[in-house]
């Protein structure tokens, strides 16, 4: 059995809100985190890993995020908020634009976890101004068409990506 060279340094990054609450709606299950893992790293060298959660201070949330770091992403965390109006905000998209963007220096490859459109400008940025190749994962259905257009590769978040009940 030969080995094959490893030839793509890989940034990954994860919009924990956005994958599961898409999953969630979706089909009523969760995102297979190892599945992932083991999925976007084969024959690649990770440069980093980064999940970008909320931080609500409940043991079940911790117990999440101690997941994630054993899989082997850094996990960043900014506080849940809670409106008077009954809304909530958790809101990332500046900091996995600017982690990506960094991660440009580095990497040839950026794995972007999330279906929002918001990231379109992003990964054409990375391709056509940076020269990364990106690569989406993202629900079917609740992925922006324009997210997924600008990508390298679009990955469609199902089957052997979701934790069956």
């Amino acid at each position: 059995m030969s080995i094959l060279p490893v030839n793509e340094q890989v940034t990954i990054l994860v919009d924990a809100q956005n994958v599961y609450y898409t999953t969630k709606q979706a089909y009523g299950c969760g995102f297979d985190y190892n599945g992932f893992w083991k999925m976007a790293t084969s024959n690649r060298k990770v440069v980093r890993a980064i999940a970008y959660s909320c931080e609500r201070g409940d043991s079940k949330q911790r117990q999440f995020q101690n997941i994630l770091r054993a899989i082997g992403f850094e996990v960043k965390l900014k506080p849940y908020i809670q409106r008077s109006d009954g809304s909530s905000k958790c809101d990332w998209d500046v900091g996995i634009t600017i982690d990506a963007l960094e991660s440009a220096r580095d990497s040839n490859l950026v794995v972007l976890v999330s279906g929002d459109g918001d990231f379109d400008l992003l990964v054409k940025k990375l391709e056509n101004d940076l020269g990364l190749k990106t690569e989406v994962y993202g629900v079917p259905g609740l992925t922006a068409t324009s997210l997924i257009e600008a990508t390298s590769k679009y990955v469609p978040i199902e089957n052997g990506l979701l934790m069956r009940k």
